[in-house]
């Protein structure tokens, strides 16, 4: 049986995880003890009642809460921060951890993240309900058998307004750390490796407010076996949009993933011949993805994350080449150096 340990209470933490868990503690048996949620905000902002999530002050308070050897750690504090605190979580005895995605926000924390889980023997995996999810096995699957064809080209549409959060806190300092990484994640998954071919950031503007590099993000991706795909991510939109296009020999795939945790279910239609069917699926890919991690950890493995912690550590090394494309040239017209971390480690 295990306990919850959440670090990080904001949108991701107490917004996400917290009701989800909730949720999943009391449908899956065998798994979880019978005991609060604890939560730690290291911003001190938390400032929430509810009956299944006790707050600690600190972590070494949290720790005499929990027993750190039956514990999972779900880290939902900013990319730019998860280094230190995952440095002083360790330190006290925890080593089942649950990254919220992305992995790093740079290499140079990528690069702390993994000694850390190589001295401390973490057993470390990422939070991500992509690859969790329910289209995204049809998706694998139709590629696989290659109904309509041989994929040509791929795009995903990452749209959402992000205005109140990117005007009020400086969690996030880029759009390629939002929504983009599910997108690399599941790009990488579906058609192998890749290299940037071109990226661009824009900033949000509210009337005479700018917000650097938070309005949209977009990116594009040469792929091992030839394929293109690109990543349109757009902060400021009026409308909610999760979409991949999936442009094939004989035809299309159109897959809509769930915008809300109000509605999960996703959507996918198959254009085959000019004739076009559609299948909705039910989608809570979020809850797949904790219980299959908490069910790993359960039974000794690595959790959400096990043999996968290469796709999310190359994830994070195109996100940064990106950034740094898109800082150094805006047109996306000169490639940046790159710094490869997932081979020869």
């Amino acid at each position: 049986m295990l306990y919850t340990l959440i670090v990080g209470l904001g949108r991701s933490g107490l917004g996400l995880h917290v009701p989800v868990l909730s949720r999943a503690r009391s449908h899956v048996a065998g798994t979880f003890a019978d005991h609060p949620i604890v939560g730690v905000d290291p911003g001190n902002t938390a400032r929430v009642e509810r009956p299944d999530l006790l707050i600690a002050e600190s972590l070494r308070r949290a720790r005499d809460l929990l027993d750190p050897a039956r514990t999972v750690v779900h880290l939902c504090t900013p990319p730019a921060v998860r280094a230190e605190v995952l440095r002083e979580v360790a330190a006290l005895g925890f080593s089942r951890i649950l990254m919220e995605k992305p992995l790093a926000g740079d290499l140079d924390e990528l690069r702390s993240v993994l000694r850390l889980t190589r001295e401390q023997e973490l057993r470390l995996s990422v939070v991500a309900p992509w690859l969790h999810s329910t289209l995204t096995r049809r998706l694998i699957q139709l590629v696989g058998d290659r109904g309509p064809g041989a994929v040509r080209s791929v795009s995903v549409t990452q749209h959402k307004p992000r205005f109140r959060r990117s005007l009020s806190t400086s969690s996030h300092t880029s759009a390629f750390d939002v929504e983009v990484p599910h997108a690399v994640g599941l790009l990488l998954r579906l058609l192998g490796d890749a290299q940037v071919g071109g990226a661009r950031c824009a900033d949000l503007r509210v009337g005479t407010t700018t917000v650097p590099n938070m309005g949209g993000a977009h990116l594009e991706l040469l792929h091992t076996g030839g394929i293109r795909s690109e990543v349109l991510s757009d902060l400021s939109a009026p409308v909610r949009q999760r979409r991949i296009v999936l442009g094939m020999e004989d035809g299309s795939v159109v897959g809509h993933y769930a915008v809300g945790q109000d509605d999960d279910f996703a959507q996918v239609e198959i254009t085959r011949d000019g004739h076009t069917t559609r299948e909705v699926l039910r989608d809570d890919s979020l809850t797949a993805c904790l219980t299959h991690a908490y069910r790993g950890y359960a039974e000794g493995g690595e959790g959400a994350g096990a043999g996968a912690l290469g796709l999310h550590v190359r994830t994070v090394e195109l996100l940064d080449e990106a950034k740094r494309w898109a800082t150094l040239s805006p047109a996306g017209g000169t490639q940046p150096r790159k710094e490869a971390l997932s081979h020869g480690r």
